[in-house]
């Protein structure tokens, strides 16, 4: 049978968001079985950033994340590409509904805001962007963000250009 410094030195690691993080330790290790299991419900409640999901094929939704990025000062995000490996493993919820209606933004509780609603949360988080966030609730305008959001997300393709098989990698 392995030691628990064995076991430990085995256990997967956690990329979490830009650093990596091992589960367990020799003297506070989980069950081995349940490493897997544990994984998946724990990264984000380890992790401090919003995950945001995005379509990397598109060239105009790569283009909005990588402006999101710049504008991300304080490192609130993470940019992960929907084609990304292991998505759904990570985000079991991911797999519900219809990712052509828009970006997702995953916070640390696992909520998961989807459009226009995603597009409300990242504003209310940048620093130059919150002074217009509050314009959300504004009673009519969060059914007017939510059409605008709905026209983008099913014309996006046309709006970024088009894409071929041979370009079309994740940005």
């Amino acid at each position: 049978m392995a030691s628990p410094t064995d076991a430990a030195k085995n256990l997967p690691m956690i990329a979490c968001l830009g650093t990596s993080r091992t589960l367990g330790t020799e003297t506070n290790r989980p069950d081995v079985e349940n490493v897997s299991a544990l994984r998946t419900v724990m990264t984000n409640a380890l992790c401090h950033k919003s995950t945001l999901v995005y379509d990397g094929h598109c060239s105009f939704c790569c283009r909005w994340v990588a402006r999101i990025a710049r504008r991300d000062r304080s490192d609130t995000f993470e940019f992960v590409a929907r084609q990304t490996e292991g998505l759904t493993k990570r985000f079991p919820k991911m797999v519900e509904g219809d990712f052509n209606t828009g970006m997702r933004l995953i916070t640390p509780d696992n909520a998961i805001h989807v459009g226009a609603d995603a597009a409300y949360q990242i504003a209310r988080r940048l620093r130059y962007w919150r002074w217009i966030a509050w314009l959300y609730h504004v009673p009519g305008i969060h059914r007017l963000t939510r059409a605008v959001y709905a026209w983008i997300a099913a014309n996006r393709e046309s709006l970024g250009g088009k894409c071929d098989d041979e370009t079309c990698k994740p940005c």
